[in-house]
C-alpha cells in the first residue's frame, strides 16, 4: 500500500546573511546547483513552473525581505541600485548568472562594515532618555534609511531602544530587592549599554564567520520559496538537522524554531518532548536569551538560528533557562530540563470523563501527531492504536467520545484515512491531486464501523495537514461535530529530492550539493474543496487567544491558492445532528462563560498591543506604558481553574498497567489535572450532551 507522510507543521529556517568575506564560491558549482534547482522545480513541483517577469518580481521582493529583514543595513540608495534587476531575475536564473546576487552581497558587506564602525561609538556615551523620540519596532513597517547618515541615525535609535529594554528590566529587578546595594539610574544605564555592546560584539563576530555557502543558500531558498512556502532548498547541514528533528532522537527541549528578522520564534512544541512536558513554552513565544543552568544568559537577539540552536540543545538531564517574550509582550524565564522525546507521551491516549452536571460518561482521546511505524520500539502506527482506544472506551459504555486534534501538526496521511474509516461504513476520505493526471481517491476499504456513537472533534489553528484532512472528512460526512478554532490551512505534501542526481558536467563537489523539499501534491476534501489556505472552519467556533495572530498558512510568503475540484461520490451519515441547534446552545453557554469572555478580551488586547509598534524612547513614558501593560496582562493570567463537576479517571484496563508503573501513573495523574481545567474540552462535552438530548 502506498504511504503518504505529510511533514508536521513547522517552518524551515531562513537566515539573514552578512559577512565581511567576499563571495568566492566556486563559480561552476553554484551554477550547477542553480541549474539543478530549476530543473527539479520544473520536473516535480505541483504548479507549472514559469521563470518570467512575475517570478522575477516575487524573487526580488522575497530576497530583499530576507536579506535585510529589518532594513537595518541597506539604504534607499542601495535598494534603488538593486531595483534595476526587478524584472530581470528570471533571465539571470535561466542563464545561471549571478550579477544581482553578487551586487546585493557587495552592498550588504559594505554597509555592514560601516555599521560596525559606528555602533561602539554610539554606545560609548549615555543615552538621553528624557528626549521624546520614537523607534519603529515592526520590521515590516520600517523603511530604508535614505543614505548612510540616516542609517547611522536609525542605528542610534535602535541601540537606544535595546538599551531602554535592558535598563527597565534592571530598574524593575532592583525595585524588587529588599537588601543590597542600590545602583543609581546612571549606573543602571551604563550597565544596560554594556550588555547591548556585548550582544552586538558577538553579533558582528558571528557575521564574520559566515560561509559563502550560507549566503548562496539564502538566495537559492528564495528562488524555491517563490513557488510556495514549503518548497525549500536545504544545504547538506540543514538537511542533517531536519533529519535529526524528524527522527525524534535529538536530546534537547523539543521545539521547532523559526528565524524571523532578529528574533528566534517558537513555531511548534514536539509532543512528548521536554518543553511539552514542562508546559510553559508555547508556539508564538520569542526566545530572547539562553542560559546554561545558573550561568549568565546569552543574548540571542540577532543570532543566526543554527548558532542559537547550539546553545539551546544539550545533553539529557541538563538545564537550560530561556528568557522569552510571550504573545502578550510579557517577559518570562522558563527553566527546562533537556531530555529525549518520550515516545510514549507522543502516542494516542485516552481517559474517562464523568460530569456531574450533564450526568454524562465521556470517552476522551488525545492524538498529538499522526505517527506511523515506530520501528525502534516495534510499535504500531497511530491508526491501529486509535482502534484499540476506541474499543476500550466502548467497553466502558461511554455516552460519547471527544477526539482531540488540537496542536496536531500532521504526519502519516494513510493513518488519518484509516482513522476516518473507523467512523463510517466505507467511502472516500480525501482526494489527492498531482500536477499531472486526475485526482486520486484515498478510501476507507473496510465496510465495518468501529464506533457509531456521537463524537466531537476538537481543532485549533495549530491543527494542520493530516489533522485537517480527518476533521474535514468527518465534517463532510456529517459524521461528527467539529469544534474549536479555524485550522492552519496546509493542504499540500512535500518530498525531498537530492540535487546531486541533476548535476551536469564533470563537476565533483567537495560534499553533497544539498536537497530540495518540493511541494508535489495538493489535498482536497471529498466535497472538492481544498484545505489549503482556508483550513477547516469548525461547526462551532470558540473564542481563541490566537484569533488575531499571524501563524496560519495564509500568513506565509506566497502560499498556494485555494481552489476546488469535482466532488467525490459519498453518502453522509445516517444519523446527522442539528448543527444550528448545537450552535445556538453553545453560543448561549459561551456568552455566560467568564473564561471565554476573558479569552475574547485577551485576544483583542493582544491585537491592539501588536498594532502599537512605534515605541517611545523616554524612560518615564516607556515605564508607564509597560507598567500599565503588565497590569492588564496580569488580569488575564491564571484563568485556568479546575472545573469542579468534571472527574477524570483512567480506563479500567489501563489502570491495571499504571499501577505497576509509578512513573507512568504520575504522568497520567498530571495529564488528568490538565484535563479538569480545560474549558474548551468541557464545552465539547456539553455539546455531546446537547446531541444526546436532541
Amino acid at each position: 500500500m502506498k504511504k503518504w507522510f505529510l511533514f508536521p507543521l513547522g517552518i524551515v529556517v531562513l537566515f539573514v546573511f552578512t559577512s565581511y568575506k567576499k563571495p568566492h564560491a566556486d563559480k561552476d558549482e553554484r551554477q550547477a546547483i542553480l541549474q539543478a534547482i530549476t530543473q527539479t522545480l520544473q520536473m516535480a513541483h505541483y504548479l507549472e513552473v514559469r521563470f518570467d517577469d512575475n517570478f522575477s518580481e516575487k524573487l526580488f521582493n522575497l530576497y530583499l525581505k530576507r536579506l535585510d529583514y529589518g532594513k537595518r543595513f541597506l539604504t534607499k540608495e542601495d535598494y534603488d541600485l538593486l531595483k534595476q534587476y526587478y524584472d530581470k531575475l528570471d533571465d539571470q536564473v535561466k542563464a545561471t548568472t549571478f550579477e544581482f546576487y553578487d551586487l546585493s552581497v557587495e552592498l550588504l558587506l559594505k554597509r555592514t562594515a560601516e555599521v560596525e564602525s559606528w555602533y561602539k561609538d554610539l554606545l560609548s556615551t549615555p543615552f538621553d532618555f528624557k528626549v521624546k523620540e520614537y523607534y519603529e519596532t515592526d520590521e515590516e513597517k520600517a523603511e530604508y534609511a535614505a543614505n548612510p547618515a540616516a542609517l547611522k541615525e536609525s542605528w542610534r535609535k535602535y541601540l537606544k531602544y535595546q538599551t531602554l529594554i535592558r535598563l527597565l528590566d534592571a530598574y524593575n529587578e532592583q525595585a524588587k530587592m529588599d537588601t543590597g546595594t542600590v545602583k543609581s539610574f546612571e549606573e543602571l544605564e551604563k550597565e544596560a549599554r554594556q550588555k547591548v555592546l556585548a550582544a552586538h560584539e558577538e553579533f558582528f563576530a558571528r557575521m564574520k564567520k559566515l560561509r559563502d555557502s550560507d549566503r548562496l543558500a539564502l538566495y537559492f531558498n528564495c528562488i524555491a520559496g517563490v513557488f510556495d512556502p514549503h518548497t525549500e532548498y536545504y544545504a547538506p547541514k540543514q538537511k542533517e538537522d531536519f533529519d535529526i528533528n524528524i527522527s525524534g532522537r535529538l536530546e534537547g527541549i523539543g521545539a521547532t524554531l523559526q528565524e524571523k528578522g532578529d528574533y528566534i520564534k517558537v513555531v511548534r512544541i514536539v509532543p512528548g518532548s521536554a518543553s511539552w512536558r514542562q508546559g510553559e513554552l508555547k508556539a508564538g513565544d520569542i526566545i530572547l536569551k539562553v542560559a546554561q543552568g545558573d550561568a549568565e544568559p546569552v543574548d540571542i537577539v540577532g543570532m543566526r538560528l543554527d548558532d542559537a540552536v547550539q546553545l539551546i540543545r544539550g545533553k539529557a538531564g541538563t538545564m537550560v533557562r530561556l528568557t522569552v517574550k510571550k504573545m502578550d509582550g510579557t517577559i518570562k524565564v522558563i527553566s527546562i530540563v533537556r531530555d529525549v522525546v518520550i515516545i510514549e507521551e507522543s502516542l494516542v491516549k485516552s481517559a474517562i470523563i464523568t460530569d456531574e452536571k450533564t450526568k454524562l460518561k465521556i470517552g476522551y482521546i488525545k492524538l498529538p501527531q499522526f505517527y506511523t511505524d515506530f520501528t525502534r520500539t516495534g510499535g504500531n502506527g497511530c491508526a491501529a492504536d486509535v482502534k484499540v482506544e476506541l474499543k476500550k472506551l466502548m467497553a466502558e459504555n461511554v455516552d460519547g467520545i471527544v477526539f482531540d486534534l488540537r496542536d496536531n501538526g500532521g504526519g502519516s496521511l494513510q493513518d488519518a484515512v484509516d482513522i476516518g474509516g473507523y467512523f463510517i461504513p466505507n467511502g472516500p476520505i480525501v482526494q489527492v491531486r498531482s500536477r499531472w493526471g486526475s485526482p486520486l481517491l484515498l478510501n476507507d476499504q473496510d465496510n465495518s464501523v468501529v464506533y457509531d456513537g456521537p463524537i466531537v472533534f476538537m481543532v485549533n489553528v495549530l491543527s494542520a495537514s493530516a489533522s485537517e484532512i480527518l476533521a474535514a472528512a468527518m465534517q463532510d460526512y456529517k459524521r461528527a461535530v467539529i469544534i474549536g478554532a479555524p485550522t492552519f490551512g496546509k493542504g499540500t505534501v512535500q518530498r525531498f529530492i537530492e540535487l546531486d542526481q541533476f548535476i551536469q558536467g564533470d563537476i565533483t563537489p567537495k560534499s553533497s550539493f544539498g536537497s530540495l523539499k518540493v511541494t508535489i501534491q495538493n489535498f482536497y476534501r471529498i466535497n472538492g474543496s481544498t484545505t489549503q489556505l482556508h483550513g477547516v472552519t469548525p461547526d462551532i467556533i470558540l473564542p481563541d487567544i490566537y484569533e488575531y495572530a499571524k501563524i496560519g498558512e495564509k500568513d506565509l510568503d506566497y502560499p498556494l491558492p485555494w481552489d476546488n475540484i469535482k466532488s467525490a461520490t459519498y453518502t453522509t451519515w445516517k444519523y446527522p445532528v442539528n448543527i444550528n441547534y448545537l450552535k445556538t446552545k453553545s453560543a448561549e453557554r459561551i456568552a455566560k462563560n467568564e473564561y471565554f469572555n476573558k479569552i475574547t478580551e485577551y485576544a483583542s488586547f493582544l491585537n491592539t498591543q501588536n498594532q502599537n509598534t512605534n515605541q517611545v524612547l523616554t524612560f518615564e513614558e516607556y515605564k508607564k506604558e509597560m507598567d500599565e501593560f503588565n497590569k492588564k496582562s496580569e488580569a488575564y493570567k491564571n484563568m485556568d481553574k479546575e472545573i469542579s463537576s468534571m472527574k477524570v479517571s483512567p480506563l479500567a484496563t489501563d489502570l491495571i498497567t499504571l499501577q505497576k508503573d509509578t512513573a507512568a501513573m504520575a504522568r497520567a495523574e498530571e495529564w488528568h489535572k490538565e484535563i479538569v481545567k480545560d474549558q474548551y474540552l468541557y464545552e465539547a462535552i456539553n455539546t455531546l450532551g446537547d446531541i444526546k438530548k436532541k
